[in-house]
């Protein structure tokens, strides 16, 4: 972009007249604005606290802390965390969150309790709870769902389900934003109470509770009817990269005197505030010819807000490309969320070795056991790069083995305080995209040096044991090691190794094998490490661990262009497990040391117990639908989770619907420093059920493993005494955690970005579908073959209405379908928690949005029980028909509502169509050949009927 002088003063911009996406005060705005006072402008947002008042009133406890979460679909909700672990405390309106952004460390102070929200026992209003990203450890979820792309204008819905991943969930839409998402499980149980009242609200048909509030005064309500609300005076730290993807527009008032200065800039993602930019940084032709820009991506990055404006003011980065190609959106993506992706700087490689081709040099040999003799080889995905890890197992004399995980030793090549630790400190993590991989580390180390790679002198940390066939640990050892790798198995060579013990395999069927090894010698490696993980597997569940598979989208791409050729769910076999448990084990074998060792300086992982106000809600949901689960810890939700259901083929599907379910109370893993924490008790890792967990096995593209790698050697003795204090690993360990979930965000996304541009080339895409969610106008389904989740709503389907109403405390939509022809009878369809139906992914014209179309019911398959049903859960069913009575119709008292209230009402209330029945009360016909009364007249009560026009 242009670098001009000419520079926009924020000052002089002031307020603009309206226009879309302005800071227009909401409810809980009018409440906070301040008062204007004479002779100077009036202010939109207070004027933050100073920093000692603020410190103040939190030693008092008259103010909170804790990091901002704005709704992706309603950008006016934004949510704090509770401190207390109940309901989060909710923000209303933009003036409200006082130019905080996502992710921001805000303090906010409460308001008076009358400004406090109500909460309807239904559910049903809106959000109550904070939206997250994806935040369950990898340790226990070892995927990721893709989440939908939405892009362009839609209306929010009037309820927010919000599937995984926060932090899920994101980031590509106008009003219908992209996030993985934590959902308030509410929204899907609506009522808790035994006792249920018939409702008829808006032509929909609800149910009240008895025990629900009887006022709207939050005064006179106990607090389990009430969310706490506050307002933003402080901003911490601020997490968010402030810099945006969006678009350029011309001002709206062409005679006003911003117009001779600024565009407007409007961000993809509307929790970003709309921002004036300096037409000198706008393409030159941008004003003669703004609509060859309208479908372009600029970057912006916010320079400022100030408080008497509705706008921020932005400078423009960069121009990326046309709205929805890869490699634009990519890097829109990649610097929303800050991912460093420029070349390492001339400092950087100064620190690399210049002397090539590298190798071991003798004194450093004399230092190290040396297993370059041994059968040591990797198994990672075929198209790895950076291999971290390898692994040994050899026979002793007694039947035990020798088990061996070697880490490449990235310690020895990036020194303490050099420029390359500092970029590596920074950047914290490799970046994983479906097309492409952005480094910690140089490519010299992360592809070559560092790297495993087959028949090839490389320098490793070990971690060594004697165990018994059955997984019993007799010995261990750590140390500093050179290793020979002897081949790069693929996790599928792995797995066909499992798969046919007795085979005898070629040297054509694998990679190249080093002569020193023999094929057979290799599978026999194998066969013994993964009979060994299952040992090892079975006793963790046993001692109470959890683990939460949900489903992973991998793609085949052209190799010219790059863009996605097919796509399938990423199955998780045996051969992962192997590796896994391995990995695990080293990971825990390695905290136990550095803790002995460094009780204040040691960097471990702690993964903290599910929310408590969350895990409450997902229990009476449990309830509510049916199911029996024991939440009581990490090792009977796992129990559970694998007993619940039966054993047709749709079992899975139910299972990763729970699945999903049970991740959302999830809170992330976190690295910390143990000077920092007093209490050991909050060492522990709640999924793995372990008291001290650390992450050592992948250094190559994580920075906390390089930190573990110091701490390990200085243990052994073989350095000095790591120079970080222990506050200055608590920041590094938070940074890393930040850098953590950007980038898992960031991998998410890019999945998203190609399954939707999958979707635009290769569909409609047909799938059959599991329901996880029911509202009262509209569902949430779990697409089966692509693992994706979408929101259907009932709006959008050629329907004559729909009802919803509650089957004991089981939330329940009935379809109804209009007739393909006019002498066939309307179809009837049940939705409810674990109903199989088929969808039809289709793009929607607009970059990176596509939606979920329910395809009508077959007629025939509505006469047969779903195989959903046969399962212990009892609650699946495809188009089940509804109970009839005369004339083959429900009865008069359920009420149906017309999807689209569009047209003439007739009696029924929101019906496009007018009511009929046989006395005929006025209005006009059908522009229908038949006239269509599904369930009743309400002007007399009596059925309707079906007739010729």
């Amino acid at each position: 972009m242009n670098n001009s002088d000419s520079r926009i003063n924020p000052r002089q911009l002031g307020t603009p007249r309206g226009g879309p996406y302005a800071a227009v005060p909401t409810s809980g705005d009018r409440k906070n604005l301040n008062k204007p006072t004479r002779g100077r402008k009036k202010s939109i947002f207070e004027a933050y606290m100073l920093k000692e008042d603020v410190s103040a009133g939190l030693k008092r406890g008259e103010l909170i802390q804790g990091p901002l979460r704005i709704n992706p679909k309603k950008y006016h909700e934004a949510f704090i965390p509770s401190p207390d672990g109940t309901r989060d405390i909710f923000i209303d309106g933009v003036v409200a969150r006082n130019r905080a952004l996502n992710g921001d460390i805000v303090i906010v102070k409460l308001l008076p309790k009358e400004q406090w929200k109500v909460i309807k026992p239904d559910g049903s209003d809106k959000e109550t709870e904070a939206t997250h990203e994806s935040d369950v450890p990898e340790d226990m979820l070892g995927t990721c769902i893709p989440q939908e792309t939405a892009k362009g204008d839609a209306e929010s819905p009037d309820v927010i389900i919000e599937a995984q991943f926060d932090d899920n969930d994101a980031e590509h839409g106008q009003d219908l934003l992209k996030d993985t998402l934590t959902d308030d499980i509410k929204k899907l149980s609506l009522d808790t109470g035994e006792k249920a009242k018939a409702v008829v609200v808006g032509g929909v048909h609800r149910t009240k509770q008895d025990d629900g509030p009887t006022t709207n005064d939050p005064r006179l309500l106990p607090d389990k009817f009430l969310q706490r609300t506050a307002k933003v005076v402080y901003i911490l730290e601020k997490k968010h990269s402030r810099a945006a993807t969006g678009f350029i527009k011309l001002l709206a008032d062409k005679n006003s005197e911003l117009f001779k200065r600024c565009a407007m800039f409007s961000p993809v993602d509307h929790r970003v505030p709309r921002a004036y930019v300096s037409l000198t940084d706008c393409p030159p032709d941008f004003v003669t010819r703004p609509e060859d820009y309208s479908n372009m991506l600029f970057i912006c990055r916010i320079v400022d807000w100030k408080e008497d404006s509705n706008f921020a003011t932005g400078q423009l980065a960069k121009s990326l490309g046309q709205a929805g190609e890869i490699e634009p959106e990519t890097e829109g993506i990649l610097t929303e969320y800050g991912v460093d992706f420029s070349d390492f700087s001339p400092k950087a490689l100064e620190c690399l070795p210049q002397s090539l081709p590298w190798v071991i040099s003798p004194g450093e040999l004399a230092k190290r056991r040396d297993l370059r003799k041994e059968c040591v080889f990797t198994i990672d995905p075929s198209t790895a790069k950076d291999l971290d890890d390898a692994l040994s197992c050899k026979q002793l004399p007694d039947g035990n083995f020798e088990v061996g995980v070697h880490i490449a030793d990235v310690s020895y090549f990036v020194l303490e305080e050099t420029a390359l630790d500092k970029v590596a400190s920074e950047r914290a993590t490799s970046v994983y995209l479906v097309q492409k991989v952005i480094p910690m580390l140089p490519k010299l180390l992360c592809e070559e040096l560092c790297s495993l790679n087959p028949m090839q002198d490389r320098l490793t940390f070990s971690v060594m044991w004697k165990v018994t066939p059955e997984g019993k640990i007799l010995d261990e050892w750590f140390g500093r090691t050179v290793i020979c790798s002897c081949v790069k198995l693929s996790y599928d060579h792995a797995q066909s190794m499992i798969e046919s013990p007795g085979k005898v395999f070629s040297p054509e069927e694998l990679p190249p094998v080093s002569p020193q090894h023999s094929i057979a010698e290799i599978q026999q490696a194998v066969l013994n490490l993964h009979r060994i993980a299952q040992h090892l597997r079975k006793q963790r569940f046993i001692d109470g661990a959890l683990r939460l598979d949900q489903l992973k989208l991998s793609f085949t791409l052209d190799q010219e262009s790059g863009m996605p050729q097919g796509c399938y769910i990423y199955q998780y076999r045996d051969s992962n497990k192997l590796v896994e448990e391995f990995m695990l084990l080293a990971n825990m074998a390695v905290a136990h040391q550095i803790y002995r060792s460094f009780p204040e300086q040691a960097l471990l992982r702690r993964h903290p117990p599910p929310q408590t106000k969350l895990l409450k809600d997902l229990m009476e949901f449990c309830n509510q639908v049916g199911l029996d689960i024991d939440f009581s810890s990490a090792g009977t939700l796992h129990k559970s989770l694998n007993e619940t259901f039966g054993a047709d083929k749709y079992s899975e599907a139910r299972k990763e619907v729970l699945t999903n379910m049970f991740s959302r109370p999830m809170q992330m893993a976190l690295y910390f420093c143990t000077g920092v924490l007093e209490d050991e008790t909050l060492f522990r890792h709640y999924a793995l059920n372990v008291p001290f967990y650390t992450h050592f096995t992948s250094p190559i593209r994580r920075y906390a493993d390089i930190i573990v790698h110091r701490l390990l050697s200085a243990s052994l003795g073989a350095r000095s005494p790591i120079k970080m204090e222990k506050e200055a690993i608590q920041r590094q360990a938070d940074h890393c955690n930040d850098r953590k979930m950007a980038s898992k965000r960031v991998q998410e996304l890019s999945a998203d970005l190609f399954f939707a541009i999958f979707v635009r080339e290769c569909g409609p895409l047909e799938s059959e579908a599991m329901v996880m969610g029911v509202l009262n106008e509209a569902f949430d389904v779990l697409v089966l073959k692509f693992g994706v989740q979408k929101r259907i709503y009932c709006n959008a389907l050629p329907l004559l209405g729909f009802h919803f109403q509650k089957v004991g405390r089981k939330p329940e939509l009935t379809l109804m379908w209009e007739p393909e022809k006019p002498e066939e009878e309307s179809v009837p369809q049940v939705i409810t928690i674990f109903t199989l139906v088929e969808v039809m992914l289709t793009s929607d014209g607009v970059p990176l949005k596509y939606s979920a179309l329910l395809k009508r019911p077959n007629s025939e398959k509505q006469l047969r029980p779903s195989p959903a049903t046969l399962g212990a859960c009892g609650e699946g069913r495809v188009g089940t028909r509804v109970p009839r009575s005369r004339e083959g119709l429900a009865p008069p008292s359920q009420t149906l509502r017309r999807p689209q209230a569009t047209g003439t009402k007739g009696p029924g209330g929101g019906w496009s169509r007018p009511w009929h029945c046989s006395r005929w009360h006025g209005g006009p016909k059908t522009s229908s050949s038949s006239w269509v009364t599904a369930w009743g007249c309400p002007p007399c009560q009596q059925l309707g009927s079906t007739r010729d026009s």
